[in-house]
């Protein structure tokens, strides 16, 4: 009954929250672009404050900017001011656990250090002042130690040391690179051979004393390379110990999946593994507040990375440990303690949602706390939730909870005002039975301003991953409203292989990528079609990203008949030298079942470069040169590929980007460049004569 009021509750706030006015301006790429973005709340030990991060995009200088606010989370009618005005980055706020202080990472000094405010109000001054920059940090539970991370040579003694020698090399005319192991480059950035270290000093009055690396002994990156954070570390109850998640690098870091979890005191002292028995993934440490508990997320395969996280908790004095949630088929994303140490509130994918649980630790029920939409973050206090939501009409925006009685208050949302002026498509989710006759769950979103008499161009999107959600969440860069602001109807699909139906689901694309995936995309476009008279089928555009730009390029040899244009945004080419030329090995093995010389037939099992000759369909090609995830060699010989077959075609190349198209100019660029390929041969006239002249068949 709860979780129906929530449902109903959050359907009020989120769906109807912006509501569409008719003949309002279509939201649209610079509406995208210019909203503020909402992160990283941080609620009060008392509850009454919340801090959090907003960027906001100079859209003229080509940048966003960060900067920390602050709204009373309890006093009605409140409303959000900044709490820092540096030109600068200010972000990744922390309360100190007496309320008295307001950590936070900044670059105002020229790099990156902590700083930190008294209280609501008062002038920020610097904690650290250190040769590297801060790439992280923890204020321990008795307020007189700082964990933080630093990117180091292993071989210095020094950080002066590493200081001088990065120095040096920046000004040395050579520019060659040598390496001795495989994983010589990361998502966008070679590697410079440093590891990233966790430190460990004393907080003497507004001054740091000397850093003292807790995990020099180990080779490996704490937090995680690339997007790993403070969450992967974390500080005891009595400030005495730290646990962190670590994987060590040696020759197989590039194939391996093992990270597990240590435990050290804060002096550097006892180091242990405490996770060595299991092979696969062992993450994000977090200790109950009464220090008797010891919980994290783990995986049981090694190597796979969609593998189902669920949770083991370890009794500290005894050392025993239960799997808490095994009987939970659901992927646990984040995890923290409530005050009380009985429940721990977590977030999982389920069903196109991805809401807050909390989780008894005796007995591992989960119970669902909010509705529809998607939970970005969250920060517990001694009584309440503070989290940021975000749904398909609406970018993260601040709430609170009371867990026991379910109550929500919405804190004043920071893009009512831009929003209110937009016309905003309106999502529905729809069922039908894909492979194997499963329920597969999908979106339809309605155009803005939406005339039901109408019959609208369709936008089918494929989402890539491919183990991930294209749910009921909002993105910045792959967002469905920009379609419906363009006149299009999107359409998307959570088809074999992604999260929050079970992990069978998820785990059957695994060496099926072309198969189940795409009966699910065709019979999910027919329902569709069938569903929803206003979708016109005769003038639809597929397009996708990474797996989804993969997928375009198999629909482009096996489905291209319902299709006017195709739009394939870093997409595998030839599955084969992607296996060769990406940097994180471990996916790629474990999803074609080995590595290409042991078994090269599960590679040309669904291998796009085989059926170039069937390619028909006109494509829009895009890729970015510091994508290293997918090669950007894959984007040109795809390009080239229809190039030769004759095919209508375009190139879209960003030296300056990697897997994700991320400045401002260049994402309103990106858009303009898609919305353009669409509305081309989507267009009646177009569609009337074919669409497809001077294709070689």
């Amino acid at each position: 009954m709860l979780v129906s009021r929530l449902f109903a509750l959050a359907c009020a706030a989120l769906f109807c929250a912006y509501a569409t006015a008719r003949d309002n301006e279509p939201f649209s790429v610079e509406h995208l672009v210019r909203l503020q973005r909402v992160s990283e709340p941080a609620l009060s030990p008392d509850g009454q404050w919340a801090v959090f991060t907003l960027r906001e995009t100079d859209v003229a200088a080509n940048r966003g900017r960060t900067d920390l606010w602050i709204v009373d989370a309890i006093t009605k009618g409140a409303q959000p001011r900044r709490l820092t005005t540096h030109p600068e980055n200010d972000h990744s706020a922390q309360w100190s656990m007496d309320g008295a202080y307001v950590y936070f990472l900044s670059t105002r000094s020229g790099s990156s250090q902590i700083w930190r405010l008294t209280g609501q109000r008062g002038e920020a001054e610097q904690i650290t002042d250190l040769p590297l920059d801060v790439g992280s940090f923890q204020i321990a539970p008795n307020g007189n130690r700082i964990a933080f991370t630093l990117e180091v040579f292993r071989d210095c003694e020094t950080l002066a040391c590493t200081s001088e020698r990065l120095k040096k090399s920046a000004a040395s005319p050579e520019s060659g690179m040598t390496f001795d192991r495989v994983f010589i480059r990361h998502w966008d950035t070679w590697s410079d051979h440093r590891n990233s270290e966790l430190f460990v000093a004393q907080i003497e009055g507004n001054r740091l004393g000397e850093p003292r690396s807790v995990s020099h002994a180990l080779d490996a990156d704490i937090p995680s390379k690339p997007f790993g954070d403070a969450s992967e570390y974390a500080f005891s109850p009595d400030s005495s110990m730290i646990a962190f998640n670590a994987r060590i690098k040696g020759k197989s870091e590039p194939w391996s999946t093992n990270f597990d979890i240590y435990e050290v005191a804060v002096d550097g002292g006892g180091l242990r593994n405490l996770t060595e028995e299991n092979l696969a993934w062992d993450a994000q440490p977090v200790y109950s507040p009464d220090n008797n508990l010891l919980a994290w997320r783990s995986m049981k395969r090694p190597g796979f990375e969609a593998d189902r996280f669920h949770i083991v908790v370890m009794d500290r004095k005894s050392g025993q440990r239960r799997a808490l949630t095994d009987a939970w088929d659901r992927s646990v994303a984040s995890m923290s303690f409530a005050k009380d140490s009985r429940t721990l509130y977590a977030t999982a994918d389920h069903f196109g949602q991805h809401p807050l649980w909390s989780i008894d630790v005796k007995a591992g029920k989960p119970t669902m706390l909010t509705g529809p939409g998607r939970v970005e973050s969250f920060s517990v206090g001694d009584k309440e939730i503070l989290y940021s939501l975000a749904s398909l009409k609406s970018p993260a925006e601040l709430q609170v909870l009371n867990p026991r009685n379910g109550d929500v208050r919405e804190l004043p949302k920071l893009n009512a005002s831009a929003l209110s002026a937009v016309a905003m498509g309106d999502p529905e989710q729809f069922t039908f039975a894909g492979a194997n006759g499963e329920t597969v769950y999908g979106y339809v979103m309605r155009p803005a301003n939406f005339d039901a008499k109408r019959r609208y161009p369709i936008a089918f999107i494929v989402h890539g991953g491919p183990q991930v959600s294209f749910g009921n969440a909002w993105s910045y860069r792959w967002n469905p409203q920009t379609y419906a602001g363009a006149g299009f109807a999107p359409v998307f699909i959570d088809f074999h292989g992604s999260p929050g139906y079970g992990q069978a689901f998820t785990d059957s694309i695994s060496g099926d990528w072309g198969g189940k995936p795409l009966e699910d995309l065709q019979k999910g476009f027919e329902a569709a079609v069938e569903k929803f008279p206003w979708l016109d089928a005769g003038r639809a555009c597929a397009l996708g990203a990474s797996y989804g730009g993969y997928m375009i390029n198999w629909i482009a040899g096996n489905w291209s008949e319902p299709f006017k244009c195709l739009i394939n945004h870093a997409g595998i080419f030839d599955s084969r030298s992607m296996a060769y030329t990406t940097e994180e090995l471990w996916f790629d093995e474990w999803e074609h079942g080995g590595p290409p010389f042991e078994v090269p037939e599960n590679f040309e099992k669904h291998n796009p470069v085989n059926q170039v000759i069937q390619w028909r369909t006109p494509m829009l090609v895009i890729h970015g040169q510091r994508d290293y995830r997918v090669p950007y060699s894959q984007g040109i010989s795809t390009f080239t590929a229809l190039q030769r077959r004759g095919i209508p075609s375009r190139l879209l190349i960003y030296p300056d980007e990697n897997h994700w198209i991320l400045r401002p100019a260049n994402s309103i660029q990106w858009h303009k460049e898609v919305e353009a390929w669409m509305k081309k041969w989507t267009s009646r006239r177009t569609s009337e004569t074919g669409g497809s002249e001077g294709v070689t068949r």
